[in-house]
């Protein structure tokens, strides 16, 4: 699951994607960036502020990520040049669907090649999890996300869940 990628700009970037624990520290690190982000930008948009802290915390530490511990779960982590730059997990709903979540590259790293690299290392993952498909939610704001998964064969269904915060859910049914 490792692959060397160029950034749009031409440059060569090296980055490897490997399963991490879900709690090692490099993996809180990147579930810190990430949770921080998405509540920040939904706050900005709904509530012109960002996230409270104390609510940031309660939710970083009650959203442990264990859901993709083997062996229902995986949770990949992207490096760039060896330094922890994104993440993506999935977890088994069913003995043939799986979920994607916590797909995310650190600003600082964007438009270098790691989101597609994610993609596909989840979705490998998930076949070899037994998954015939993935499902995932999204939000409105979450722009970028809906056109990343709609680039790689992502299609917009009806909802899958009751998630508070999801507006639009994708699935993608997996080749052998």
């Amino acid at each position: 699951m490792a692959g060397m990628t160029r950034s749009p700009s031409g440059t060569r970037d090296s980055w490897s994607v490997a399963p991490e624990p879900f709690d090692s520290p490099d993996a809180g690190a990147l579930w810190r960036a990430y949770y921080t982000e998405v509540s920040d930008r939904w706050y900005q948009v709904h509530e012109g502020r960002t996230t409270d802290p104390g609510e940031l915390e309660r939710e970083i530490a009650a959203r442990t990520g264990a859901e993709f511990a083997p062996p229902t779960g995986v949770l990949l982590v992207a490096r760039h040049d060896g330094e922890p730059g994104g993440t993506a997990g999935v977890r088994m709903l069913d003995a043939t669907t799986g979920e994607l979540s916590r797909v995310f590259v650190r600003a600082d790293l964007r438009g270098k090649g790691a989101a597609p690299l994610l993609l596909a290392a989840a979705e490998a993952a998930a076949r070899g999890l037994g998954a015939r498909r993935l499902v995932l939610d999204t939000r409105s704001d979450l722009v970028e996300a809906r056109a990343l998964y709609a680039r790689h064969g992502y299609e917009e269904t009806a909802a899958h869940n009751d998630e508070e915060y999801a507006e639009h859910w994708f699935r993608k049914e997996l080749a052998g």
